[in-house]
C-alpha cells in the first residue's frame, strides 16, 4: 500500500516522498502521513471509495468549517492537506467545534442524501436522494442493516422504521453533514477545531451531527447550549445513535447489540 501510495505522491507532488507512515487507530479509515526532503507534509489514503470522499470533503470545504484541503486524487488513492493535531477535544475545544460545525450545517441541500453511495468497509452507506426525511433515515440508515444482523433485533427495527413520521421533522433544513462525527474524526490544536476529517457526508438534519457526538464522546452543556436546537431535540438523539451503533455492530460484532437495545429501549421499542 505505501509504494503504491508513495508513487502516486511523487507522480502529484513532483518530488519523491522521504517518509510514508502509517496513522496509529484507523480501524475504518486508514490514512499514512507522507513527508518530504524540504520538509513538507501531506496526508494519504488508499481504498476502493477515497474519490468519493475526496469528493465529501471538497464539498465541505466551501463552508467556513476547517477541512483539509484535496491536493490530490484518482480511483485508489488521495492526498489531503497535513493539519495540526496537538490538542484534545475537551473544555473549550467544544464551543471552538460547534462553530465549526454552523459553518459546515450553513451549506443546504434541495433534499437529503448525497449524489452518490459511500462504503465503511463493507458496508454500504446507501445515500439515494430523498424529499422526506424520516423516509430516508429509515430506509437508509435504520432497514438497510435488518438484513444483517439478527432477526429478533430486526424486527425491533422494522417497527421503529413504520413511527419514523411520528418521530422525525418530516422536512428539517437539508444541512451537510460530516455524517460520522466522533472526537476521533476531530483534530484539534491549542484550543480550536482544526479539521474535521473521514466524513461520511450528505444532506440531513443538523442533529445527526449532534447525535454522533454523543455515542462515544460527552459534549458539554454549553456545546449543546451554543448550536441552539430544535426543541424536543433529545428526544430524537437515541434515533439518530442507533445508525452508529448498528454500524458497530456490523463492523465490530455482537458485543455492541447491547447499545442498539439501549436505545431501542429508550424509543419505547
Amino acid at each position: 500500500m505505501s509504494q503504491d501510495l508513495a508513487g502516486f505522491a511523487e507522480a502529484t507532488c513532483g518530488t519523491k516522498p522521504t517518509a510514508v507512515t502509517r496513522f496509529a487507530g484507523g480501524d475504518i479509515s486508514g490514512a499514512s502521513l507522507i513527508e518530504f526532503a524540504d520538509g513538507s507534509k501531506v496526508v494519504g489514503k488508499t481504498g476502493p471509495v477515497v474519490a468519493v470522499e475526496a469528493r465529501m470533503l471538497e464539498a465541505m470545504g466551501a463552508s467556513t468549517a476547517p477541512v483539509p484541503k484535496v491536493i490530490g486524487f484518482d480511483e485508489r488513492n488521495l492526498l489531503i492537506e497535513h493539519l495540526p493535531s496537538d490538542g484534545m477535544l475537551a473544555g473549550k475545544t467544544w464551543v471552538s467545534l460547534t462553530q465549526a460545525l454552523d459553518g459546515l450545517h450553513s451549506l443546504r441541500g434541495d433534499a437529503y442524501g448525497w449524489q452518490e453511495d459511500y462504503a465503511l468497509r463493507q458496508v454500504i452507506v446507501e445515500n439515494g436522494i430523498t424529499e422526506n426525511w424520516p423516509k430516508f433515515w429509515g430506509e437508509r440508515r435504520l432497514l438497510c442493516h435488518v438484513p444483517h444482523i439478527a432477526a429478533d433485533l430486526g424486527r425491533r427495527i422494522e417497527e421503529l422504521a413504520g413511527r419514523l413520521p411520528d418521530m422525525l421533522p418530516a422536512s428539517p433544513t437539508p444541512s451537510l453533514l460530516h455524517g460520522d462525527l466522533w472526537g476521533g474524526n476531530v483534530l484539534v490544536s491549542g484550543e480550536r477545531i482544526s479539521g474535521l476529517i473521514d466524513p461520511c457526508a450528505y444532506y440531513g438534519d443538523r442533529e445527526v451531527d449532534v447525535a454522533s457526538l454523543t455515542v462515544l464522546d460527552t459534549p458539554t452543556p454549553d456545546f449543546f447550549d451554543a448550536l441552539d436546537l430544535e426543541s424536543g431535540w433529545r428526544n430524537r438523539l437515541p434515533v439518530y445513535r442507533l445508525w452508529m451503533w448498528l454500524l458497530h455492530v456490523r463492523l465490530f460484532g455482537e458485543s455492541y447489540r447491547p447499545a442498539v437495545e439501549r436505545e431501542l429501549a429508550a424509543l419505547g421499542f
